[in-house]
């Protein structure tokens, strides 16, 4: 329970997973590069990371690093590679994350994952003000499931501390009937972060460095834990193949189309419209089915812009009449 308001304070750094293969993506591009809503996957959980003002921005590569690096010089200059090593898991990606940062930082340390695109930094600094008003060791980001098959189970006490995340294929018939799930985002302090991940082994069904397995270091050492459990299950939903990466575009189109008609924007059929979350439209735009607005783009007060026409990085005056079909591309002209 809160104890009164929290003053939401930066953590001292952000560690961003983005070393895995995606290899059911089965494709040559790298799974935190592939796109939804303007931005790639990765793009989209830096611009929530950064939202909390960290001092130091970490995003941990393995697999076609040298492109996941190039494209961070692009879209966050700011964000230090860091390079895992050939042990797995989710442990020792962390650990290599951390080994980039000074050996003396203190404080609250986030780990998030480059591949939950709709994750928002209001969400974050929530999982952050409660790890910081309770003092917590680890504070991880839960949701509940129906169908949890696939998740680590969040094992809880009679008290509702957190002891530990029990990984599918590690768990008991009973821990797989829970439904509280992690997340894969955490809250750690930076000194209890360090120590114990020089604990974690591999003795695990994956054969792997398990981050989970910090959860119950912290328990069993008596420090308090906690989880901070979101209802909305897109803003943490995780992409692993193609047919996940079409339901989270869909989904945060759904959603940036929605912001734009409560702003005073009419969308006449927002099945058929899509709108990048980098484009900006004004009050009583006008959009008729099959519209697509992509990159920058910028339309003015009252444009009409006429079915299936296709602005990209287009800059639309106010009052405007776009015939349907037309295509602007500022990049051709």
């Amino acid at each position: 329970m809160r104890r009164g308001p929290v003053v939401s304070t930066a953590p001292a750094a952000v560690i961003v997973m983005a070393a895995g293969k995606g290899t059911r993506m089965k494709s040559a591009t790298p799974k935190v590069l592939h796109r939804i809503g303007g931005r790639s996957l990765l793009d989209h959980a830096l611009t929530a990371a950064r939202g909390l003002g960290p001092a130091h921005l970490v995003v941990v590569v393995r697999h076609e690093r040298d492109a996941v690096v190039a494209h961070l010089a692009q879209v966050a200059p700011d964000a230090v590679p860091a390079d895992q090593d050939e042990i797995p898991g989710t442990g020792r990606a962390v650990a290599c994350g951390l080994a980039s940062l000074p050996a003396d930082l203190t404080g609250p340390v986030v780990v998030t994952s480059g591949d939950v695109p709709l994750l928002d930094t209001a969400t974050l600094t929530a999982l952050l003000d409660q790890h910081t008003e309770r003092g917590d060791a680890v504070t991880l980001l839960t949701t509940e499931l129906t169908d949890p098959t696939g998740y680590g189970r969040v094992i809880r006490q009679a008290d509702g501390t957190v002891s530990a995340v029990i990984e599918q294929r590690d768990a008991t018939p009973a821990q797989r009937a829970v439904r509280e799930v992690n997340a894969g985002i955490y809250v750690f302090d930076a000194a209890f972060l360090r120590e114990s991940l020089t604990t974690l082994g591999t003795d695990n069904d994956q054969g792997e460095v398990y981050l989970t397995d910090v959860v119950a270091r912290a328990h069993d050492a008596g420090r308090p834990t906690s989880a901070l459990v979101v209802t909305d299950h897109w803003l943490v939903e995780g992409c692993n193949d193609r047919a996940q990466l079409a339901s989270l575009g869909a989904e945060l189109n759904r959603r940036v189309l929605a912001r734009w008609m409560a702003a005073g924007v009419g969308v006449v059929d927002p099945a058929s419209t899509w709108v990048d979350v980098t484009a900006t439209l004004a009050q009583d735009v006008e959009l008729e089915p099959g519209v697509l607005v992509r990159g920058a783009t910028t339309v003015g007060e009252g444009t009409r812009v006429g079915a299936y026409a296709v602005l990209t990085d287009a800059h639309v005056p106010a009052g405007a009449i776009v015939p349907p079909l037309t295509e602007l591309d500022a990049s051709r002209s």
